[in-house]
């Protein structure tokens, strides 16, 4: 056992879980589970290779550079086929079940937990353990404890968790635990899972457990995210797959948008301090981040265009996943600075961990005041939208449950058009309760705290994909900067007539001719045309979510 408080996190694991012959190693340092990732995380890396590879490389930077870790080739990105909750009756009314987010029986958990601590306690399994937060708000933020059998885990989770946020004392009693392990398989017929992995959270009794090939690092991120999602809806906080930022006049945006859309990229003012780019939490006191880090897409990096991260790619205590080894060359000998990162042959979901304070510009505590703007991002390739719409606040709710995006032709195999992407919440995936509940809670802090709201396009103008541009970042930004200055607010409003959006007339900076996309076509009869198509998507898309009975009044 290792760290100073080890025998009283021992005893906890043991009276909570049954752990008694395992060996904790707890409270390591970056350093220390640095070099742990390396000598000791074996497991499959290769489709048809051994399940004892190495999994955690240096680079040439050693110590003071990023850790290289690669998953199982069958879990690049999060196992979504493989996601339960526990349908206790507590909470079987109340969760947003869906796809990827499945019903898993009771008794089987019940009977799964302690065969997963046998199977630990059999191996005399080395356990790696931290205790972080989720969330920066004291008043909200959930004690977090990571145990389980790869130092790569723990070592991403103090990278993206705030520590000592508050007293921890009631950690035991109040605070969630995952199980993170690799090493078990389960059996479907036996388990109740539906393959040898899974990824099941037991929200009654704070605990979720990661078995079998489900080692991509997002797990141990999005699992706490998904929960945090179901308990702080409960106390009447609002969470939010979003990013925020603040002012030097003090006031706070959040940008809410789908992968694409630019949500990382214009949260990262140089002029605003980043709260955070990915998940935050609106409370009574206002915008807080639950992260400490920030775990970034590597794929195509254009390195001019985001130097913060290519920066942090050399920086220590940071760790990069999946990225392939350059040929004939070692991961050790390679300077992080080397990789292709226009290589996807292991996944086009490579991914970048590294701590907030790497940005240049960060808020303090990762907190800001109530919000005074919300921005709904999109990139429309049908090339309909305006590039920027005032909303009130039913066409808020409406376009925040719709979460809208498009695919590009060409991006996927078979996608010869775009096609509409809708995830409500802008994260459907992550919201454990329903959908109208995150509308409702958004709707009384739009009107508590006077929170305008607008629609911002980054998709296409003058056409659809393929025929007209993408929507300029130089005005972009100035229809952002214009409207967190709120001079959208008493603007002059023309209304699209076939998808029934208020667009500005005028913005500082940006040519009046763009603001009505209709005038940006050569043809604008067959702009009509694909604005009915794209309006029928949305209200189909309506009709099949239910929206109606759950009080979102038909916009659009």
């Amino acid at each position: 056992m290792t760290g100073t408080n080890t025998p009283v996190v021992a005893e906890q694991l043991k009276q909570q879980f049954g752990l008694d012959t395992v060996t904790l190693h707890y409270g390591l340092s970056q350093d220390e589970l640095f070099q742990a990732a390396i000598d000791n995380d074996r497991g499959r890396v290769e489709i048809d290779g051994p399940d004892d590879a190495q999994k955690a490389f240096p680079t040439a930077l050693g110590l003071d550079g990023p850790l290289v870790y690669y998953t199982d080739p069958t879990c690049t990105g999060r196992p979504t086929g493989d996601t339960f909750a526990v349908a206790r009756p507590e909470v079987v009314d109340t969760v947003w079940w869906k796809d990827g987010f499945f019903q898993f029986d009771p008794a089987a958990f019940d009977a799964l937990l302690p065969r997963v601590i046998d199977h630990l306690n059999e191996r005399n399994a080395e356990l790696y353990v931290t205790d972080v937060f989720c969330g920066w708000d004291p008043d909200f933020a959930e004690p977090y404890r990571f145990v389980g059998e790869y130092a790569t885990h723990a070592y991403f989770c103090n990278i993206m968790f705030p520590k000592e946020v508050r007293d921890d004392s009631d950690r035991a009693e109040t605070g969630w635990t995952i199980i993170n392990v690799p090493s078990f398989r389960a059996v479907p017929e036996r388990d109740g899972t539906k393959s040898d992995r899974g990824v099941i959270m037991d929200i009654v009794n704070r605990v979720a457990l990661v078995i079998g090939r489900a080692d991509y690092c997002g797990v141990n991120k999005k699992t706490m995210f998904t929960a945090m999602n179901y308990v702080l809806p409960a106390k009447g906080q609002l969470s939010m797959h979003c990013s925020a930022n603040v002012g030097a006049d003090n006031t706070t945006a959040i940008l809410f948008g789908l992968s694409g859309t630019g949500k990382t990229t214009l949260s990262a003012d140089p002029e605003r301090l980043l709260i955070g780019d990915d998940e935050h939490v609106w409370t009574d006191s206002g915008i807080s981040n639950f992260e400490d880090g920030c775990y970034a897409k590597l794929i195509d990096l254009n390195k001019e265009a985001e130097p913060v991260i290519a920066a942090a790619m050399s920086m220590k205590g940071t760790l990069i996943e999946n990225v392939p080894p350059l040929p004939g060359k070692p991961v050790s000998e390679t300077d992080p600075q080397e990789f292709d990162l226009t290589d996807g042959s292991i996944t086009e979901n490579t991914r970048f961990a590294y701590p907030l304070d790497c940005n240049p510009g960060v808020a303090d505590g990762a907190k800001g005041p109530h919000p005074d703007t919300i921005v709904l991002l999109t990139a429309d390739a049908f090339g309909v939208l305006p590039p920027v719409s005032v909303l009130n606040t039913d066409e808020a709710m409406y376009h925040f449950v719709t979460g809208f995006t498009s695919k590009l032709a060409g991006t996927e195999v078979g996608v010869t058009e775009p096609e509409a992407t809708f995830s409500a919440c802008f994260g459907a995936a992550f919201m454990s309760q329903k959908a109208s509940v995150y509308a409702e809670l958004l709707a009384s802090r739009m009107a508590a705290h006077q929170t305008r709201c607008i629609l911002l396009n980054t998709g296409w103008t003058g056409g659809p994909y393929g025929k007209g541009d993408r929507m300029s970042l130089k005005h972009t930004r100035a229809l952002l900067d214009a409207a967190l200055a709120g001079e959208f607010d008493d603007a002059e409003l023309a209304t699209q007539p076939t998808l029934g959006l208020k667009m500005p007339t005028a913005c500082p900076a940006v040519p009046d001719e763009i603001l009505d996309p209709r005038g940006t076509w050569d043809d604008p009869e067959a702009y009509d045309v694909q604005a009915t198509k794209l309006r029928d998507m949305f209200r189909a898309n309506y009709e099949k979510k239910g929206f109606a009975d759950l009080g979102i009044k038909p916009v659009m």
